[in-house]
């Protein structure tokens, strides 16, 4: 490929290409938790309180916090596997008008900040939400109200998954079984299941690891009895200042979601195999079942996937309309402005950093793998690390800048990592026999036919950055707040105008994160590829060459 040519030409190259991300990944993230772990494990050899590494499984509270996080996880991959599969068939195989604009609506769950998504199910299942108030019912103090925030959340991703797998089960063998006379579902069972089944556990190990490490939806959905480990590390910390014992909770939950994420990694890898296939053509649901199967699959998906987003729309122009909200005062104004800088500067740096271990990447395996790591490490555990490691950086804004671009840029190497894996070869030959310099032939050919992948990392990134709530709350100081935190504080403050505001101040993030959302899913009108530069001789450039989808 191109970009591995570049770095065989210059041995080098490679290792400082990677110089700037892996000095980032090394200060901010395996530094945290070294740190980290030097303190659980101190704390537990010097202690006289009875504080030790298996404190979690020996205190009756901690261990609760443990095997509920545990199974909360577990009973949303359960969900999501039960529901997300029939949804991802009916959706792969019948072919009906608004099919693709399904298909791109399905990731904009993803990108709504997670606090946000925590606000549509309060507003939708709390004790004055939509739906509760009209049933006489709300979930508030249960389990249930987390489980379907954890579904709205994640949901996406195994229907997602489960339609590309589908896309790739081979329609010859599927055609064999029928005509040996196997019934749907046993054609099903033994011929299409075990090609999806790893994408569809790929899809799990990386729901596992949002519900366990997750924050925002825990922090509000969870309540005091619900709370995830990730919760009570931060209370721990911000609240009880019981820095060892927080960190022997952080050192288990890095283990576990660790062991998982190498899980992911080797399905990753075994998915990343071309396969070639003939894919089962996709129909118009014939006769009542199928059209039946249809509504329902469309039915549950706007029930779990689109109702909070409108209950937040409809509870933010109630409390619009009676004009209590504060949603123009200093305080609203200026958490905007921090969320829309902050956010602005920490995409930069992370698509430094993106494209950077992307390039770097191209030459090693090890490397590509090390962009997993920002995923394996909770963003509270990032931050209590960073709070641990650089005390006097605290309240420092390179550093809570930078945790933020640690965090957004693997979404960034990724989406370049696959764009480049992807990149038609003769390209790259036929501009360097032509003269091009190798540095030339990556501006002039190989980034402009990057730009739909750098586009889609970016704006994921850019996602992240805006929703970053964990960081904020270790790092931030109180002139800093952004509208994460802002929204937090109105929640924590009695009475209802304090509910409403924080209703609107959610509306207004999530209205920046479905613009995010457009410049991932908008679609862009193909081009031509780009020109291969002219001769150094003089003589006239190659004619354009058309890339094919």
């Amino acid at each position: 490929m191109l970009t591995r040519l570049f770095v065989r030409l210059t041995p080098l190259r490679g290792v400082w290409l990677a110089l700037l991300p892996a000095a980032a990944l090394l200060l901010l993230l395996l530094a945290p938790v070294a740190r980290l772990a030097w303190e659980g494990f101190a704390g537990s050899l010097a202690s006289t309180d009875g504080l030790s590494l298996w404190q979690p499984w020996q205190d009756n509270y901690l261990r609760w916090r443990v095997i509920w996080s545990l199974a909360q996880a577990v009973i949303t991959c359960v969900l999501a596997l039960g529901l997300g599969l029939p949804l991802a068939w009916v959706l792969a195989r019948f072919e009906f008008a608004g099919r693709v604009l399904v298909l791109r609506l399905l990731m904009l769950p993803f990108v709504v900040p997670s606090l946000v998504a925590a606000l549509g199910v309060l507003a939708l299942w709390g004790p004055r939400g939509v739906l509760s108030g009209a049933l006489g019912i709300h979930l508030q103090d249960s389990p249930w109200l987390l489980l379907y925030g954890n579904l709205f959340f994640n949901l996406c991703l195994v229907v997602r998954a489960g339609v590309d797998a589908l896309a790739q089960v081979n329609a010859r063998q599927v055609a064999a079984a029928r005509s040996l006379g196997a019934t749907p579902w046993r054609a099903f069972w033994r011929v299409e299941w075990p090609a999806i089944a790893p994408w569809l556990v790929s899809s799990l190990c990386l729901v596992f690891l949002y519900c366990f490490s997750g924050f925002g939806l825990a922090l509000v959905l969870g309540g005091q009895r619900y709370a995830t480990v990730e919760v009570e590390i931060y209370t721990l910390v911000a609240y009880e200042l019981q820095l060892g014992q927080a960190s022997v909770l952080a050192l288990w939950t890095l283990g576990l979601t660790g062991g998982v994420a190498l899980a992911y990694a080797a399905l990753e890898k075994r998915l990343a195999a071309p396969l070639r296939s003939v894919p089962i053509p996709r129909v118009r649901p014939q006769g009542a079942p199928q059209w039946l199967a249809l509504v329902l699959a469309l039915a549950v998906l706007f029930g779990i996937c689109a109702l909070p987003i409108i209950a937040i729309f409809i509870k933010a122009i109630s409390a619009l309309w009676t004009g209590a909200t504060g949603l123009f005062d200093a305080e609203t104004l200026a958490a905007l402005w921090n969320t829309l800088r902050f956010s602005a500067l920490a995409l930069l740096m992370a698509t430094l950093l993106g494209v950077l271990h992307a390039l770097a990447a191209q030459a090693s395996v090890a490397w590509r793998a090390a962009a997993f790591l920002p995923f394996v490490v909770s963003p509270v555990t990032v931050a209590f690390g960073l709070l641990l490691l650089y005390p006097s950086w605290t309240a420092s804004l390179p550093l809570l800048l930078a945790a933020y671009a640690v965090l957004a840029y693997p979404f960034v190497a990724k989406a370049l990592s696959a764009g480049l894996d992807s990149l038609p070869v003769h390209l790259g030959q036929a501009a360097r026999t032509l003269g091009a310099s190798p540095w030339r032939c990556f501006w002039r050919v190989t980034l402009p036919l990057l730009r739909p992948a750098l586009r889609r990392g970016m704006a994921f990134a850019a996602a992240t950055a805006l929703g970053e709530f964990a960081v904020t709350l270790f790092l931030s100081r109180p002139e800093w707040a952004t509208l994460t935190t802002l929204i937090y504080q109105r929640l924590g403050r009695p009475g209802q105008a304090n509910l409403d505001a924080a209703m609107v101040l959610a509306c207004v993030l999530m209205t920046l994160a479905l613009l995010v959302f457009l410049l991932i899913e908008w679609p862009v009108p193909e081009r031509g590829a780009p020109r291969l530069p002219r001769r150094v001789s003089g003589q006239t450039s190659h004619p354009p060459i058309t890339q094919h989808a």
